[in-house]
């Protein structure tokens, strides 16, 4: 018989079911649940599948993220591109059964659990993000080799302009004024900066922040975590002003770089929608597609949770785009919180 309990105060005990459960990720680890709590004001409902003995088979990282404007959902996770049930089979079965009953009962318009793998279950599977791998050789100088020669050239214009990258946590303001300023450009709402620093407090030893300056000024930069012996890249951006010196290859070439040094083995370039031009930039770099199978229930046939590709949504990010950066950054955070 597996039962299921509410996480308590064992944060301790989940984090290390998390870090001996073979497809876990760095999303499914506790301190997410207070970032989302806290900085994001999102319900958590964190839950347990325990046998007869007391013993803990599987976890299921619940948040439901609730808005007037954008609709009802419970995810695992929002924002993150991971955090489905991981443990044994019959207790990740449990838990989808205890996720579609909390779901029902509070009536959202969609549940989804955002899989890494393929899990066996009645659920509808969603395919409409994938991801694209790339498996790492020892050193930076033979990946850098194995690269077309086009894509080599543009590394070396950036570097040939004098452009310079630096990574570590002190790269967090810099980071967010590229990251704000290219969000509006894309006319999408930019989380607060507060938020950033709660992931970076929250997950010090994990979280890699890299930002490319011309000079003094950050032109390019971006994020993501290492967990195991992979690496995912959570958001990147660039200022398109300076697009004819390629700052964005320099920025990815560098992130592979430092994350060979610190001994990753899988460059995780995150997700994107295939056939897009985002997908088509991660694909030139050698990796390949790893579609993402999201578990999906909902009691009004909602398939996705708010897209930009809907008419609305487009007329909304061409007003977002001409707005002041001083208006957007007040505002934005505000929006992008109850996006899923």
């Amino acid at each position: 018989m597996i039962a299921i309990a509410p996480l308590d105060g064992s944060v301790s005990a989940w984090d290390a079911f998390v870090a001996s459960a073979p497809d876990s990720t760095f999303c499914h680890l506790a301190g997410w649940r207070d970032i989302m709590a806290d900085a994001l004001g999102h319900e958590c409902l964190y839950a347990v599948a325990c046998d007869d003995a007391g013993e803990w088979r599987a976890v299921l990282p619940l948040v439901r993220v609730r808005s007037q404007l954008f609709g009802d959902y419970l995810l695992s996770l929002p924002f993150l591109n991971a955090g489905g049930p991981v443990g044994v089979p019959e207790a990740v079965a449990t838990l989808i059964e205890h996720a579609v009953g909390a779901a029902r009962r509070l009536g959202v318009d969609l549940l989804e659990l955002r899989a890494r793998h393929r899990i066996a279950s009645p659920l509808a599977v969603s395919q409409r993000k994938t991801t694209v791998r790339l498996d790492l050789p020892a050193s930076a100088d033979a990946l850098f080799q194995s690269f077309p020669a086009k894509l080599r050239s543009q590394v070396r214009r950036a570097q040939k302009e004098g452009l310079q990258v630096r990574f570590g946590g002190d790269q967090l303001d810099a980071f967010y004024e590229v990251f704000a300023r290219d969000q509006r450009r894309l006319g999408t709402p930019a989380l607060s900066h507060a938020f950033f620093n709660r992931v970076r407090s929250t997950f010090a030893d994990r979280v890699v922040f890299g930002v490319v300056y011309r000079g003094g000024q950050p032109i390019a930069a971006g994020h993501g975590w290492v967990w195991r012996d992979e690496f995912e890249m959570k958001a990147a951006g660039s200022l398109r002003e300076y697009s004819r010196i390629a700052p964005s290859m320099l920025l990815y070439w560098a992130f592979l770089e430092h994350t060979i040094a610190r001994g990753v083995r899988v460059f995780d370039f995150g997700r994107c929608t295939p056939g897009s031009g985002n997908h088509r930039f991660k694909l030139q770099w050698g990796g390949a597609d790893v579609p993402l199978p999201w578990l999906q229930w909902s009691p009004r046939s909602v398939a996705t949770t708010p897209s930009p590709d809907r008419p609305a949504f487009k007329v909304a990010s061409a007003v977002w785009r001409h707005l002041p950066l001083v208006v957007t950054n007040r505002i934005g955070p505000l929006l992008a919180r109850q996006l899923p």
